[in-house]
């Protein structure tokens, strides 16, 4: 790693060249046009797939497992400073991720409670972000959800339980608020009509 630490700040056409192919070399797969941002940081690259054409932001951190899985499908854009606990972790393709928003694949179980709670054991459950899905700013999604194709979590939430396909979800806990498709399963605003 410490060759990509090398590379890993310049913010040059050849820095980014040099990126990318580090990330081919270390990565399980590596897809066209990876476009890896400054001081990005990577645990477990070999855990790690990436589909064509995405875009990791300036200062994003990709933590995966040596017993772990991360994928991330095509035309996914992770904005910068974003957190992954990729333990266990899909992004299919066309996934928007907001700056700054994060994801958690495990929690402390707290038992027993006499233990020091970063001292007891963790549980792992997947996540997976369904196509399309648009995650929001600052939000977080917590271990073992699902959210569905489609989905907007606006910015700030917590996300505790999984999100239908279409939602649009915000607050903390997260709620969905409204479908994205009216009860014909289309979009809400038809075309021709006026907002």
């Amino acid at each position: 790693m410490s060759l990509f630490g090398r590379f890993r700040a310049g913010e040059n056409a050849f820095d980014y060249f040099m990126r990318r192919l580090i990330m081919r070399a270390l990565c399980k797969s590596v897809g066209d046009d990876l476009q890896v941002a400054p001081n990005v940081v990577l645990k477990h690259p070999e855990t790690m797939e990436f589909g064509n054409s995405v875009f990791i932001g300036a200062q994003a951190m990709i933590q995966g497992r040596f017993d772990g899985t991360c994928r991330i499908g095509n035309h996914v854009w992770i904005g910068p400073m974003a957190y992954f606990d990729a333990r266990n972790l899909v992004l299919e393709d066309y996934v928007g991720w907001g700056p700054g928003a994060k994801v958690l694949g495990s929690e402390h179980t707290g038992d027993p409670v006499d233990v020091p709670i970063i001292a007891t054991a963790l549980t792992i459950k997947p996540v997976v972000i369904g196509q399309g899905a648009d995650i929001g700013t600052n939000s977080t999604i917590l271990p073992g959800v699902r959210i569905g194709a489609n989905a907007i979590i606006g910015a700030g939430a917590v996300v505790n339980h999984d999100v239908p396909e279409y939602a649009i979800a915000a607050g903390v806990p997260a709620r969905v608020l409204r479908s994205r498709l009216n009860t014909n399963g289309h979009n809400q605003v038809e075309i021709g009509e006026k907002q």
